[in-house]
């Protein structure tokens, strides 16, 4: 028999009892005014997100619309970390602008994302999110950049994208539209970003793969209950993180090739490029001259990390928005056929309204505009976005949040809040974003925040608009784009087949039939 009082055992059934009387007191201790997910003692809500997983975004939706303040208080696995969520737009003007330096990207943030975005603008805070922000505050705003987009993104579509739209309908070919946007937007922001064409890049194929994958694990990461277990693998290079290890090794390699020719070009010139009619990675370089870098490794590692999270930035969250844009639009015939009308109005007389549109008629696309925007509101490319906080605080609807404590906020739930936007919220109405002369009315940002909001607004929101309507444009001018499969959006609108990752991406893709469209004349 064993003897309690001197074996192990004993120790380790003390401690536990130990924990869990701790744990009780802590439990309801914490158990605030504040509302929270059904939570248990030592496993926190690890019950509920086990259950929700494939609907995690509505799960958290669902239970923000029953709180009387939009936020809920989280609890994780062994209550090793605590926080709120919230979906309330002055809460959110507290933590992304009002009391911004108290709310940051935070230790667990970086740790997660450091392997693949390294030191990039979107993993760090201080003074090196400050100083990227900086040069990319200027480069964007410049006119010969804009006009630089929308001439390369107009000559991208044309020669890449409607080819391959065009191969696809005259063969009577399913497609799998999500993919075929994906690599397009792949394409185009090494154009746009790079200045490069990526069919020449040697390392392109294996690329996307790797970078998808490295996307994917970093999610994988996040919803781990426990933090220490994909360190500890990576500290041992098993499993799924050695797989990711060899996916950043070959981002890695990419990222180099892609600084290279940048570096080569700048050599052939002789130094004397002018980069105010570049592209944005020669813009960088050319601002990062005088930064005092130690050596050229040091400088390059500054640069893979710009790379990488201009792609991060342009080469999902544009074609996730087109996916849901065009399986919203195969429910929604109306909306279909005013923005077909729309299109040829813009540039009547002309079947080719790629050819003969200017940007100007782009801002006078007023219907194509609101139906993107729709779309954003209820299929946000980044459906849920966290922050750490700093010091302990209380939030404008009275919420406490403790330092050390995560702050997240769900674009994807404030998309669905009938306090927000009313009884018909779940619902697909452009029209929702006209003034009274029906032409297209922003919101305000902290109720839309699906370019983030403040200091840290995304810079190439104006770019992404312009991808969006140009390819948007571009391709619903020329074809009908026909869901198959039973993968239109009417009977799905309550159950989205979405993907739990850092990105909104539909599930299993988006299969279509194309059909060419008779051009008005």
């Amino acid at each position: 028999m064993v003897d309690l009082n001197s074996s192990p055992l004993s120790l380790f059934i003390i401690s536990l009892f130990i924990i869990i009387v701790i744990t009780f007191l802590f439990y309801n201790k914490s158990n605030s005014r504040t509302p929270c997910p059904e939570s248990y003692p030592l496993i926190g809500n690890l019950i509920g997100l086990i259950k929700n997983r494939h609907r995690f975004h509505d799960w958290v939706t669902d239970m923000l619309c029953t709180t009387p303040s939009l936020t809920l208080q989280v609890t994780g696995f062994l209550h090793l970390s605590h926080g709120i969520c919230t979906a309330d737009p002055a809460n959110l003007h507290h933590l992304l602008r009002s009391n911004f330096d108290n709310f940051v990207k935070g230790h667990r943030f970086y740790s997660v994302l450091h392997d693949l975005l390294g030191d990039g603008i979107f993993n760090v805070d201080g003074h090196l999110w400050s100083s990227q922000r900086k040069i990319a505050s200027y480069e964007f705003n410049t006119r010969s950049l804009k006009n630089f987009i929308s001439y390369t993104v107009k000559l991208q579509i044309t020669n890449t994208l409607i080819p391959r739209l065009e191969a696809a309908c005259d063969a009577g070919e399913i497609i799998d539209l999500q993919e075929v946007l994906r690599h397009f937007t792949f394409d185009n922001i090494c154009s746009v970003a790079f200045g490069v064409d990526s069919g020449n890049l040697m390392a392109k194929g294996s690329f996307v793969e790797a970078f998808d994958y490295a996307v994917e694990r970093s999610s994988e990461r996040f919803m781990l209950p426990v933090q220490m277990i994909w360190k500890m693998m990576r500290f041992f290079n098993v499993g799924s993180e050695r797989k990711y290890r060899e996916a950043i090794k070959v981002i890695d390699e990419f990222a180099m090739e892609v600084i290279r020719l940048k570096e080569k070009k700048w050599e052939l010139m002789e130094g004397n490029a002018d980069f105010s009619s570049e592209d944005l990675l020669s813009r960088f370089m050319g601002s990062t001259l005088d930064f005092g870098f130690p050596d050229q490794d040091e400088k390059r590692k500054f640069l893979r990390d710009i790379v990488i999270s201009f792609v991060l930035a342009g080469k999902d969250s544009t074609s996730t928005a087109l996916t849901w844009f065009f399986w919203l639009m195969s429910g929604h015939p109306r909306c279909k056929n005013l923005i077909y009308k729309e299109l040829s109005s813009a540039v009547p007389g002309s079947g080719n309204w790629l050819e003969s549109f200017r940007y100007e008629e782009l801002k006078r696309s007023h219907y194509l505009q609101a139906a993107l925007s729709e779309t954003l509101r209820l299929f946000p490319p980044v459906p849920i976005n966290s922050r750490l906080v700093l010091r302990d605080d209380v939030l404008p609807d009275g919420t406490r949040v403790g330092k050390g404590w995560f702050a997240d906020y769900s674009a994807y739930a404030m998309g669905r809040m009938e306090r927000l936007w009313g009884p018909d919220c779940r619902e697909y109405k452009p029209e929702r974003w006209f003034d009274g002369d029906k032409n297209y009315q922003p919101v305000d940002q902290f109720k839309f925040p699906v370019f983030h909001c403040g200091p840290r607004m995304c810079l190439g929101k104006e770019m992404a608009n312009v991808q969006m309507k140009v390819i948007a444009g571009a391709v619903m001018n020329m074809f009908e784009v026909d869901v198959v499969d039973g993968g239109g959006c009417a009977s799905r609108m309550n159950n989205p087949p979405y993907t739990l990752s850092l990105l909104l991406k539909m599930k299993g893709g988006l299969n279509v039939r194309l059909k060419r469209r008779e051009q008005e004349t």
